[in-house]
């Protein structure tokens, strides 16, 4: 098992965390289930996980380290929190785009940000856009951010051709 992070993410889902976590090391390339750790009999009572299902799933994307709590449903995901995943090129946006929004809600929203059906939030992000957004010359920024919020995948060609009009 990979050393510990320093800091890591914890994502908590009603019973779905072994099948998020397949879904999620299924996309990811370098990916992998670590460990899974069950439910016992004690504290029955107030985490209510029968024994022996799945409490937690530690899992790596990519060398980074999650953990799939099934905690129940007292909390659930929105979109003031997302994971972004960084792209080189339209061929790696188009794939996490379709990948990780399938079964889930790829309109919901725009500038790249997807929900997958656990209701976890993605931003498809091309590794370009924080250069261009960067850009000492404002009015080339403006053009890129005017054209990203017309997006909901984000076109690397699109924010390119505003970029340099």
């Amino acid at each position: 098992m990979p050393s510990v992070q320093k800091i890591g993410t914890c994502l908590w889902f009603d019973r779905q965390a072994e099948e998020a976590a397949a879904f999620y090391t299924g996309i990811f390339k370098n990916s992998k289930i670590v460990k899974i750790a069950r439910y016992g009999k004690a504290g029955y009572e107030i985490h209510g996980g029968k024994a022996g299902t799945v409490m937690t799933v530690a899992f790596e994307l990519d060398g980074h380290l999650f953990t799939a709590l099934n905690g129940g449903p007292l909390f659930t995901f929105n979109q003031a929190i997302s994971l972004q995943v960084n792209c080189e090129t339209q061929e790696e946006v188009d794939y996490f785009w379709e990948k990780l929004g399938a079964g889930g809600d790829k309109n919901a929203q725009q500038c790249g940000w997807l929900q997958d059906k656990f209701g976890v939030s993605w931003q498809v992000v091309p590794t370009v856009l924080p250069e261009m957004m960067s850009d000492p010359d404002q009015e080339k920024a403006d053009r890129v951010m005017m054209a990203l919020l017309d997006m909901r995948k984000l076109d690397i060609a699109g924010l390119k051709q505003a970029y340099a009009k």
